[in-house]
């Protein structure tokens, strides 16, 4: 790695290997990312013509009602984008795995016509909160130490920062968690992996996990956050961002101190000045 790359977070010979586990019944997040792309997208007053879906998952993007004829490009370090071609870039479910996320955005910015719509959608930050916690605490137990299993999602207030550094127009950050329900912990693991989910870090631990781990993991968490019926909680977090490509047709910011009107004149309030 040189002075200038990021630190590398994913080992992307193990995430194709991952995905290429991957069953398409198992890729809800994806269905209900999908289902939330396309509200979101009905409510915007314009038609897209040119829209490309960058993900690493195309099985579960391919042809969506009203974007079939969206391009779909890997999710590689180096996008497969044309600079100003496209009037909608979706990145969909893929920028957790990013090493650069920033670089991403901005590769899709810059494939982006003026007006363009960039959408991007991932999992946050409070998503599988309860597996990290129980993993964390049987590692402690089990082998004295801890090592990297479930990747670092960002918080919001992060990638929404990343839009404004992007050089996006109009930024919006926005998210709500959700919970599933499962028999039990090493279900989730299951399913986890159906997804192609499983840990792909690149400073994980290069041999399988001991089973004793996964057993108290699997006591933890039951006993941490199991439910009255038997089931255990997962908690998944749905982060979308969207933002545009500049133009001059875009509402622009007033500049400080050009207002001809004030405010407390407006509100038909008296304005009483701070004390010094």
């Amino acid at each position: 790695m040189t002075p200038n790359e990021p630190p590398r977070l994913t080992d992307r010979t193990a995430l194709t290997r991952n995905r290429a586990r991957v069953r398409k019944e198992a890729l809800f997040l994806h269905d209900m990312a999908a289902e939330d792309v396309q509200d979101r997208l009905s409510m915007v007053n314009r038609s897209f013509t040119t829209p490309a879906i960058v993900t690493g998952h195309p099985e579960a993007w391919t042809g969506l009602p009203g974007l079939e004829n969206a391009r779909i490009v890997a999710d590689d370090p180096v996008l497969d984008l044309t600079e100003a071609s496209h009037d909608l870039v979706i990145h969909a479910m893929s920028l957790h795995w990013a090493d650069d996320p920033i670089g991403q955005i901005i590769q899709c910015r810059r494939a982006l016509k003026p007006d363009g719509l960039f959408l991007a959608i991932l999992p946050g930050g409070q998503s599988l909160n309860e597996l990290r916690a129980a993993l964390a605490q049987a590692e402690s137990q089990v082998t004295g130490g801890l090592s990297p299993r479930v990747a670092p999602m960002a918080e919001i207030r992060d990638l929404g920062a990343l839009l404004q550094r992007s050089g996006l127009a109009l930024p919006v950050a926005d998210g709500h968690p959700f919970t599933a329900t499962y028999a039990t912990p090493l279900h989730l693991m299951r399913e986890l992996r159906a997804m192609g989910e499983a840990n792909a870090l690149d400073a994980r631990l290069r041999r399988p996990t001991r089973r004793e781990v996964l057993t108290r993991a699997a006591e933890i968490y039951v006993q941490a956050f199991g439910t009255e019926d038997g089931r255990v909680p997962a908690t998944f977090e749905l982060i979308t961002l969207t933002g545009w490509a500049p133009d001059d047709s875009q509402p622009q910011p007033l500049r400080p101190g050009s207002a001809k009107s004030r405010l407390a004149d407006a509100l038909n309030a008296r304005e009483v000045p701070l004390k010094d």
